[in-house]
């Protein structure tokens, strides 16, 4: 366990803003993380749980409390059948794509469309993290937690998580402190089916087809890279915190409303939004879509800090020396865009701290 003072929590965060914390503990195993939430809660102080940051907009005036940052480590094989597939579990400080490299590398199927998220391996659970027709909802069966409140560690299995589009019962509740996950992976040397259509393109197969782990897993790559969704200091597209916004998922009769207010203001049958049917007779359509229509195209804001992608119209960019307040105007502006153009209010993905759009 590690202990810093007035640390910039710019430094954590894939966004680069923020201000300092005023402590800092670092724990690198999971006896170290539940004693230092222990200690936190006991003394009954702010806590701020910080993983990769990848998923987190900090205050400018930083966090008057305690940062417990997680760096936990290991990677345990529980079982390995031909009936039950790969069981892993993994440590909460464990990189996210780190774990899917070596799953492509041991033949463990399920996650290889999840190449390149950032991030570490406890906070998948949190948002149900998904990409390219995967989410890891999909292979969860367990999720190991620290119960602030009972002072307890407790177990979730997948059907209690409440698994659903970019949530769970883990979001928005700071109760629960993810430990470590249990994921039951095919042992294979092929994808699960491929259900994203440009990957599917990318890959040359068919939509549902399946394609070698190592093939998926470049192919995503290749894909996140060209939209600035691969980490890489050097390029400023990428200090984000990947997509700002979750796609709206609509009732059937306010989609059609969309699609006729769409119609009215882009003045032309070609721009029906994408329409993704669910399960349950909802609709996803496009943030995106919406955002590049409502005005704001790739690069939106530049040349003041905080910008649009040059690369993605989802992606809120830091372009060096941006506060965490420029970040969130830009939100509020993109946000407040799309409902006065289309009537759709979108919903920030990333957690802001002490703030909300």
């Amino acid at each position: 366990m590690h202990e810093q003072t007035a640390v910039p929590l710019a430094d954590l965060t894939t966004m680069r803003v923020g201000g300092p914390a005023d402590r800092v503990v670092t724990v690198t195993t999971t006896d170290e993380l539940v004693d230092a939430v222990r200690e936190v809660d006991d003394a009954d102080e702010p806590l701020l749980v910080v993983s990769g940051g990848s998923n987190l907009i900090a205050p400018d005036a930083g966090f008057r409390g305690t940062v417990v940052h997680i760096a936990t480590t290991g990677i345990t094989r529980e079982s390995a059948e031909s009936c039950s597939g790969a069981m892993v579990r993994v440590a909460a400080g464990e990189s996210w794509d780190e774990l899917v490299a070596l799953a492509v590398t041991e033949g463990w199927a399920g996650v290889e469309a999840l190449s390149g998220i950032p991030g570490l391996t406890g906070a998948t659970p949190i948002q149900n993290v998904g990409a390219y027709g995967q989410d890891v909802s999909q292979t969860i069966a367990q999720v190991r937690t620290w119960d602030r409140q009972e002072q307890s560690v407790r177990t979730f299995f997948n059907t209690g998580c409440g698994f659903t589009y970019r949530s769970s019962r883990f979001k928005g509740d700071s109760r629960y402190v993810v430990l470590d996950v249990l994921f039951q992976l095919e042992l294979a040397d092929l994808s699960t089916p491929v259900g994203y259509a440009a990957l599917a393109d990318g890959l040359g197969v068919e939509l549902g087809a399946r394609a070698p782990l190592g093939d998926v897993r470049e192919a995503v790559l290749d894909q996140r890279r060209q939209r600035g969704m691969v980490l890489d200091a050097d390029d400023h597209d990428t200090w984000s915190c990947g997509s700002f916004f979750t796609n709206p998922i609509l009732p059937a009769t306010e989609f059609d409303a969309l699609v006729a207010r769409a119609a009215t203001v882009l003045g032309e049958e070609a721009a029906r939004p994408p329409r993704y049917d669910e399960p349950d007779g909802r609709v996803k359509t496009s943030a995106a879509w919406l955002i590049e229509k409502a005005g704001f195209g790739r690069g939106f804001g530049l040349p003041a800090p905080a910008a649009l992608s040059t690369k993605h119209t989802l992606a809120l960019t830091n372009r060096g020396g941006a506060t965490a307040s420029d970040v969130v105007a830009l939100a509020r502006q993109l946000r407040d865009g799309v409902l006065d153009r289309f009537g759709v209010r979108l919903v920030n993905e990333p957690v802001l701290v002490g703030d909300q759009l």
